[in-house]
C-alpha cells in the first residue's frame, strides 16, 4: 500500500471512528430527528437569509430535497419561512424557538465531542497543523474542480 492510499485509509476510519462515537450520543439527545434534518436546522442557524439555492449548495442537496426537507420542518414548527420588505420574490428560511433549541442542543453536542478530543489537538504543533491544512485545502480544491467538471456549482454567493 503506498503513502497515498494509507492517507486515504486512514482518513476514511478515521471520520468512521468519529461519526460510530459521536452517533450514539448523537441519536440518544436528538431523538425524533434523522441526522439531515440536523445538519439543515445546524445549517440555516449558522447561515442568514438561508434559501433553498444556498441551502442546496451548502448541503450537496438538490432544489428538490431542500423543498422537500423544508416542508417538513415548517410543519414540525422547527423552520419558518420569510420574506424581505425590498425582495418579495425570493423566500429566506430561519429557525423558531424549537429550531433555535434544537440547534443550540447540537452545537454543545460538538463542544462536548471537542472537548474530549483536545487533549490530542494539545499536542499538535502550529507547523503541524499548517501542514495538514495545507493538505486539506489543496485537496478540496482539487475535488471542487473534479465537480465542477461535472457541471456543478458548489460555491456560495
Amino acid at each position: 500500500m503506498n503513502k497515498e492510499e494509507q492517507v486515504m485509509m486512514s482518513l476514511r476510519e478515521l471520520f468512521n471512528k468519529m461519526a460510530w462515537l459521536n452517533k450514539l450520543k448523537m441519536e440518544d439527545s436528538l431523538k425524533g430527528y434523522k441526522p439531515s434534518e440536523v445538519h439543515y436546522i445546524e445549517c440555516i442557524g449558522k447561515n442568514v437569509d438561508s434559501n433553498v439555492t444556498k441551502l442546496a449548495k451548502s448541503l450537496y442537496m438538490t432544489r428538490g430535497a431542500i423543498s422537500k426537507m423544508t416542508k417538513k420542518l415548517i410543519e414540525k414548527n422547527i423552520v419558518e419561512s420569510y420574506q424581505k420588505a425590498d425582495n418579495k420574490k425570493e423566500i429566506y428560511f430561519r429557525l423558531t424557538e424549537k429550531g433555535h433549541e434544537i440547534y443550540k442542543l447540537h452545537e454543545n453536542l460538538h463542544k462536548e465531542f471537542q472537548e474530549r478530543d483536545k487533549v490530542v489537538f494539545e499536542q499538535v504543533t502550529d507547523e503541524q497543523f499548517e501542514s495538514m491544512l495545507s493538505f486539506i485545502e489543496k485537496y478540496s480544491k482539487h475535488l471542487d474542480s473534479e465537480i465542477k467538471k461535472l457541471g456543478i456549482d458548489t460555491k456560495l454567493e
